[in-house]
């Protein structure tokens, strides 16, 4: 290896030549101009990390790099965090997903009063919430009377009338006669089917009902079936929170065949779909990989969890930073606890995961707390930290407040006054993870993906080990300047040129 190759992989925006030996070889020369070599010579273009991606995405979207702060739910993605991603270059999603109406309304004006009026690399988060009748729908209303442009769709299953009023209120006929777009919708998924119901225009019969109850006019349907429901779709692989597990390269090519065939079917251009990779995106090395595969956008998640500007309190970032690849478990979602959908959760240092399970074992078995053996209703009244029955007067006063016909049937259905205990439970163990309650330490649940161990392994022994060290600015930036330098070594090595292994990989290193 030379100076110059090293040179050329660490200062990746410089030109670099390779030139030709007699002997077939080549060598690189970083910086130099063709005149200072008589040999064949070929230029290598610079890499920036502005350049990774796809450069439609930052243009459309207001954004420096194409890469995602991604929501992260119940607030743990602070305005903050959607504040500090805007201002390095990125584009942020705030947490919105499972709070309150008036705090998410609060959490809006905080950050379009910090990043002004218009400003357009932000947005938040709509989570499928089908235990919640009527919670889409308030919550698509707040964000179209406060103007929020990108809404980040997580945990859907099927399409819902309340995504496609949102795309379908934000479209417009340009002069050329093209549809052009005013709220664009991120359709996080993890399976082909869920992406193909966004990738292409809405149902019929969809519209139709939209119109019939005025919540659309017959104009704004007729241009909401000529586009996608989402331009942009976001690949969900190994993340935190909920996941299929699906390693991103089989994901994103499945979901990659899944936009030519919608395409081909509804007579768009391909590249009127974007396909952004998220879970697993905590390395330059994963970032640069995501990119090769052809991402249009990286979204990072539970690394960001870790950063100061958390709404995770300080206890929980610092289980985080101690998490390995491996420490990570599968657990029932508080959302859909009945249906058996699983959430992935930190699980060195909590005991989260097993009690879930458990919790959800007693359900499946179709016993109520009355009918189980004694061993287990006092294993039951210890994890709550109180009795049953005072769970459950707890659990019916909220459930009344938003389902009364869940709270009238579970007042019939020991089962079902089970399962909703348990969801109570499995929803206070994030509660006290985000506030840091010491006494449930035990009980806390944190999203989180294997990734974050890779994340740990890679800045440990650099300025960003510690915890009160990272912040959404210096991951972010670090994540692209490594990715930019890695790609320059995939240039270089298809070139033919010898890359040693250690030149692959980056360390990070504080910016100003």
């Amino acid at each position: 290896m030379t100076d110059h190759t090293r040179r050329a992989i660490e200062a990746p925006r410089e030109p670099a030549l390779l030139v030709a030996s007699p002997d077939g070889s080549l060598s690189v020369l970083a910086g130099a101009p063709r005149g200072d070599t008589a040999s064949p010579a070929y230029a290598l273009p610079p890499v920036y990390p502005e350049w990774l991606g796809d450069r439609a995405f930052s243009a459309l979207h207001g954004a420096r790099f194409c890469y995602v702060a991604g929501e992260m739910a119940r607030g743990i993605a602070t305005p903050q965090m959607v504040i500090e991603a805007v201002r390095c270059g990125g584009l942020g999603f705030y947490g919105s997903a499972g709070l309150p109406i008036p705090e998410i309304r609060a959490g809006l004006a905080t950050i379009k009063s910090a990043l002004g009026a218009g400003s357009p690399a932000w947005g938040a988060n709509l989570i499928h919430s089908p235990q919640e009748p009527g919670q889409e729908k308030a919550v698509i209303d707040l964000f179209l009377a406060e103007g929020v442009r990108r809404v980040s769709a997580s945990a859907f299953m099927r399409l819902t009338p309340d995504v496609v009023r949102y795309t379908a209120l934000g479209l417009a006929r340009s002069p050329d006669g093209s549809v052009t777009r005013q709220n664009h919708v991120f359709a996080k998924v993890s399976r082909a089917e869920v992406a193909e119901a966004f990738m292409a225009p809405p149902p019929e019969k969809m519209l139709q009902d939209l119109v019939a109850s005025g919540a659309l006019t017959p104009a704004q349907a007729d241009l909401a079936s000529m586009v996608p429901v989402a331009a942009e779709i976001t690949a969900e692989s190994d993340s935190g929170g909920h996941t299929d597990n699906r390693p991103a390269s089989v994901l994103y090519s499945s979901l990659s065949a899944a936009r030519s065939r919608i395409a081909a079917r509804h007579g768009f251009a391909e590249s009127d779909i974007r396909i952004g990779l998220a879970g697993g995106i905590a390395t330059p090395q994963a970032v640069a990989a995501a990119f090769q595969m052809g991402a249009a956008y990286v979204l990072t998640g539970t690394i960001n969890q870790s950063a100061v500007e958390s709404g995770l309190a300080p206890p929980g970032r610092a289980l985080l930073a101690k998490a390995g690849p491996a420490d990570v478990a599968m657990a029932p979602a508080a959302d859909m606890f009945e249906q058996g959908v699983q959430v992935q959760v930190l699980k060195r240092g909590t005991l989260f995961a097993m009690r879930g399970r458990k919790f959800h074992g007693f359900y499946r078995s179709g016993e109520s707390y009355e009918t189980l053996p004694e061993a287990d209703r006092k294993w039951i009244d210890d994890v709550l930290g109180e009795t049953f029955d005072a769970a459950w007067a707890s659990t019916r006063a909220y459930i009344q407040s938003v389902n009364p016909a869940e709270a009238t049937r579970a007042d019939k259905d020991g089962n079902k006054r089970l399962a909703l205990v348990a969801r109570r439970y499995l929803f206070m163990g994030a509660q006290w993870a985000r506030e840091g309650v010491e006494t449930r330490k035990a009980d806390f649940q944190i999203w989180c993906g294997p990734a974050m161990g890779a994340f740990n392994e890679w800045v440990a022994g650099s300025f960003l080990e510690p915890v009160e060290n990272r912040t959404v600015r210096q991951i972010a930036l670090n994540l692209m300047e490594g990715a930019a330098r890695i790609t320059r070594a995939g240039q270089l090595r298809a070139a033919g040129v010898a890359v040693p292994a250690e030149l692959f990989s980056y360390r990070p290193i504080r910016f100003e």
